[in-house]
């Protein structure tokens, strides 16, 4: 019986493999990714993200060890970070690290046919 209830639950899952890696980068999360442009600090590690992001490339604020990235060079992808990291992966620590700061990450966008979704480590 427990087999005949499991097997709904197999019918649509695919390996990770299928999803395809669009874009890796790394960067340093310190102080000015830590706040929004009014000074406000930021509490969701999506907001820290972006706005690590928009200062790489629309403030041009750079630190050691940040990268280039083609998918978050657009501003539209940059709004989507928060449903992005919703649908992907960070741990219970990643998350602990990033909301400090003075951390590298490691982002990795995917795309599976739900749509995109970030994987986040902190190294």
């Amino acid at each position: 019986m427990a087999a005949a209830l499991l097997l709904p639950l197999l019918i649509g899952v695919t390996p990770a493999s299928a999803d395809e890696l669009v874009d890796e980068y790394n960067a340093y999360i310190g102080r000015d990714d830590l706040y929004n442009s009014n000074g406000e600090r930021l509490r969701e590690p999506w907001q820290i993200i972006r706005q690590d992001r928009a200062n790489y490339y629309k403030f041009g604020i750079r630190q050691r060890g940040d990268e280039p990235d083609e998918f978050f060079a657009s501003v539209d992808n940059r709004a989507k970070a928060e449903r992005m990291i919703r649908d992907g992966t960070i741990t219970r620590e990643a998350r602990r690290l990033l909301l400090q700061g003075d951390c590298m990450i490691n982002v990795k966008v995917y795309h599976d046919r739900d749509g995109d979704y970030l994987e986040i480590t902190v190294d």
